[in-house]
């Protein structure tokens, strides 16, 4: 008996036991309340959240989810509510992911995520953490993302479960709280209450995720209907190739993409002024060695990252703004830029990818002859963080396999720069042509120079260095031009995106910068028409045409069919 006295509970014990399990009940109630309502109405942008002493006050809302959703579950049987809780919890845990991985987008890539499209994007984002932050810290992300991605709906459930139960039990208090807050939400939509610029206390927010993300499904099946139709309507595709590009014949066509070269590198005061620099002293150094030059914008289909989908809208003709018309476009049989100078038989076609690291069925598409990446342009020094290899090798190795190879035909030829790609460090720095070798060379600028997860620390770094990578590629392609550049060739470089928001802002153009070099002002007069700016940096006033635009304007201006009528772009 003494043993079961020593286990046996006082009134005052089983008081005190019992006010902790009551006190435990609120509080976990509490913090289902909490997630519940931040879950309704933290915003998908981050930039939407103001700074500072502001940022209560962008949390002061009434979700009207919240009262419709509560209102019913009062309405339903006890079995029933269980079940449309858990449903209702599930739902807004998914909803909650999507707004976490929304956060992310707009963030990098200035838009929402489409959970129809974007999934390949997750791919990029691993190995964007991996080339910042290490391989470990790429895992630990990858780990970390999918526990919240289970945790968020799981907790999501339990949590608007407990509230129906407690609301219930309260029927009474729940009924009139509904009413009270109901009252307040429709002031508030009448009066357009605001503590916040463009916060609203009436909010709906999550009602509007929900929908948006459901009707991606039909937009997505009727873009697709509707880009079947736009790569069809191709003014060039019966042309015979004797008509193609008459006005080039003889000439060596360098496309160059400069890997995150925006609008904002030359006309954002916190950017420009490296940049603008390197652009002058460009100007002056191809004058001196009689090359000149006319700039203008072309507005891109993505910005931050999705550099694919700049280059096939600049090849195609054709806008390509997700991953389903990529895909779509590069199974098909378009006519791009590349196969126009192949069907011409006029041009052997190159392409020199670095950023390739794995099979690229897509050049067969495109209609490269040949194709470099990665593996193939013979560099033995360190990777600079995601890109394989420094622009300037990208150059010479270029020259050597291809631009100064004895008896060769007229070439045209694309190189992808990826020296400027995020995360902007480390940055390579220029050494003479002679010395560039098998790469090698770089190996100590490599370890000295610094390391992403330095960087990243701070913004005004991130853009400091995001400026220096843009003038290193420059710099580059035009010391290549001042080596080897003759009086064949036609140099076009171009940006594929804006950077990221965190360098450029959110409210950023998708505009960016394109240039025409060569010494031939038979070149230049065919493209008099245009409007484009003396030398290589446009003016701001300089035209801005959408980047599918490009391939159209480009084939009229260097072919016998001039004034043809072009099949209009398409947005």
């Amino acid at each position: 008996m003494s043993y079961f006295k020593r286990f046996r509970r006082t009134p005052a014990e089983g008081a005190g036991a019992g006010r902790g399990r009551r006190v435990a009940a609120w509080v976990i109630t509490v913090l289902a309340a909490v997630l519940v309502y931040l879950a309704l109405v933290v915003p998908d942008q981050i930039t939407r959240l103001p700074a500072g002493s502001s940022i209560p006050a962008a949390f002061v809302r009434i979700p009207i989810e919240g009262i419709v959703a509560f209102a019913v579950l009062l309405l339903l049987p006890a079995r029933a509510r269980g079940i449309v809780a858990g449903v209702a919890g599930a739902v807004l845990g998914l909803l909650t992911v999507i707004k976490i991985i929304d956060m992310g987008f707009f963030n990098f890539l200035s838009r929402a995520f489409n959970p129809v499209l974007d999934w390949p994007l997750f791919v990029d984002g691993y190995r964007f953490v991996r080339d910042t932050v290490g391989m470990a810290g790429a895992v630990g992300a990858i780990v970390g993302a999918v526990l919240l991605a289970v945790a968020v709906p799981v907790l999501m459930t339990l949590a608007v479960r407990r509230l129906a139960r407690v609301s219930a039990a309260h029927r009474a208090a729940s009924e009139r709280g509904i009413a009270v807050v109901a009252t307040a939400w429709l002031a508030t939509v009448f009066l357009g209450t605001s503590f916040v610029p463009g916060v609203y206390v009436a909010s709906d927010s999550a009602a509007d995720l929900a929908r948006d993300n459901v009707l991606k499904v039909p937009a997505a099946i009727e873009d697709r209907r509707a880009f079947a139709a736009e790569a069809r309507d191709d003014a060039f595709r019966e042309l015979p190739g004797d008509q193609l590009l008459t006005g080039l014949r003889g000439k060596d066509v360098v496309f160059t993409f400069i890997e995150s070269y925006g609008r904002s590198a030359i006309e954002d005061p916190k950017l420009s002024q490296r940049v603008d620099a390197a652009l002058a002293d460009g100007d002056r150094r191809l004058s001196a060695a009689g090359f000149s030059a006319r700039s203008g914008f072309l507005t891109s289909p993505t910005s931050g990252g999705g550099s694919w989908l700049a280059h096939a809208t600049f090849q195609s003709g054709v806008w390509i703004d997700n991953e389903q018309r990529y895909r779509s476009l590069v199974s098909g049989d378009r006519m791009t830029l590349t196969s126009a100078f192949g069907k011409s038989d006029a041009w052997q076609t190159v392409g020199v990818e670095p950023g390739v690291t794995f099979a690229w069925p897509e050049g067969r598409f495109y209609g490269f002859d040949r194709v470099y990446d990665s593996m193939t342009l013979g560099y033995h020094g360190p990777s600079f963080s995601w890109a394989t290899m420094p622009d300037q090798f990208t150059l010479k190795s270029f020259a050597d396999r291809e631009y100064t190879r004895p008896g060769r035909g007229p070439l045209m030829a694309e190189l992808t720069f990826v020296s400027s790609h995020t995360p902007w460090a480390p940055i390579p720095a220029l050494v003479g042509w002679d010395e560039v070798g098998d790469g090698s060379i770089y190996t100590q600028q490599q370890k000295s120079a610094q390391k992403p997860g330095e960087v990243w620390k701070d913004a005004d770094r991130v853009r400091a260095e995001y400026a220096k990578s843009v003038k290193y590629s420059i710099d580059s392609l035009i010391s290549w031009v001042q080596e080897y550049g003759d009086d064949n060739l036609v140099l076009v470089f171009l940006g594929d995106h804006q950077p990221a928001p965190i360098v450029v802002g959110a409210t950023a153009s998708h505009d960016v910068p394109i240039s025409i070099v060569t010494r031939d002002r038979k070149v230049l007069d065919r493209v008099a028409g245009w409007g484009w700016s003396d030398g290589i940096r446009p003016a701001p006033q300089a035209p801005v045409w959408p980047m599918n635009a490009f391939r159209d304007r480009f084939l009229t201006a260097f072919g016998p069919q001039q004034n043809q009528a072009l099949s209009p772009p398409r947005r």
